[in-house]
Parts: structure tokens; sequence; C-alpha cells
């Protein structure tokens, strides 16, 4: 979703943040849960087969998940929010399924490059999102948001996991290092957003 530009232009690396629920053990995401609940951004990045890189980021999101899903799902203005994605909106939508296009840029020292993208989106409002590239610069790049409410207060465990690989040059080092940096600005913006939406509505009511 992105949002997910700002990772994707991030020279397209892939999700692999912490370890997926089902393979984590409980005291592994307890602490996971006590550093996100303590402001911390967690991300972790894999080298899948065929050249494919997997990034995974989790953050804590003061505010609930129809809020949260409201935010990552807001395409047509990320360009206003979300860092390095320069462009924004919502192409179709047939009430299950929406197409989008996002245009970012990113990059570190010689390597840097304009991105742009059309993905189709769907899942289940306000828990699980899909979403997979129909055409662009990459020859993978699908993934998912996960929103979790938290069941000890009224905020959102939030997940991005994708797999990516660039259809242009691009070292895996500098993928890896690029998406290192880029994903947890892009979380945080997630996070600022939903959480300043929220203060607006309470102040209002």
């Amino acid at each position: 979703m992105l949002p997910i530009i700002v990772v994707l232009i991030s020279f397209v690396s892939y999700p692999s943040l912490a370890q997926p629920t089902e393979s984590t053990t409980s005291d592994s995401l307890s602490s996971e849960r006590v550093k996100l609940l303590n402001g911390e951004v967690l991300v972790v990045l894999s080298d899948l087969p065929d050249g494919v890189t997997g990034v995974e980021g989790h953050i804590y999101i003061a505010a609930p998940p129809k809020k949260v899903w409201e935010v990552v799902t807001d395409y047509d203005n990320h360009k206003k929010f979300v860092p390095n994605v320069m462009d924004s909106g919502t192409i179709s939508d047939n009430g299950i399924e929406k197409v989008i296009f996002e245009k970012g840029k990113s990059g570190m020292l010689f390597f840097k490059k304009t991105v742009n993208i059309k993905m189709k989106v769907w899942g289940e409002v306000p828990r699980h999102l899909f979403f997979e590239q129909i055409t662009g610069e990459f020859k993978v790049y699908h993934g998912e948001w996960i929103l979790v409410e938290n069941q000890q207060g009224a905020g959102t465990f939030l997940t991005y996991k994708a797999d990516v690989k660039p259809d242009f040059f691009a070292p895996r080092f500098a993928v890896k290092n690029v998406q290192k940096r880029d994903c947890p600005l892009m979380m945080s913006a997630m996070k600022k957003q939903a959480e300043s939406l929220l203060s607006l509505q309470l102040k209002k009511e």
C-alpha cells in the first residue's frame, strides 16, 4: 500500500521483518511487543531466492485499527505525508478491489531511481490488506499490511511485509541499505498521520 511505494521505491527490497506470528514464540513475541509499545520500529531484511529481498516492518500506533486503515488506504494523499512519495492516487474502485498508482524516488550515493508502479489492493477491513504490482518497474512486488488491535489498550500493531525484486540494476547491498533506512520512515509516517487524525477527531467531539 502502499505507502507501499516508499519501501518499494527504496530500491525495491523485500519485507521480512520480525518473524511472522505463526513462527514466533510467545516469549519473543512478547519481547517484540514491549519494544513496539516503547516506541521502537522493528525492521528485518532477508535474502530470498531468485534475487528477491524480503522486508518486514512493525510499529505500534496509538489509534484504533479503523483509523490506521484509513491512513494506509488513503492513496490519494500518500504523496502528502509519506516520505519519498512524489505522486499517488486511486485509478479505479469496484468495491472489492482498487487499482492505485504511486511514484517515488529514493536511493543512496550513486544509486538513485524514480519508480512508477500500478498496483491492485484488496483485503478485509480493517485487518488485512494485500497489494500486488500490475505494471511497474519491479519483477516482483507484492505483500500485505496486517493490523492487530492491542487488547490491552486503544492502539494497533501495524505490520508491513513485502517481497520485492527490481526490474532494473540495483546491487543487493544498496537495496538492503535503502530499505533499512526507508522502511522505518514509512512506518513512522503512518503512525504520525493516524495519531494526528485521531487527535483532531477527538478535539471535534
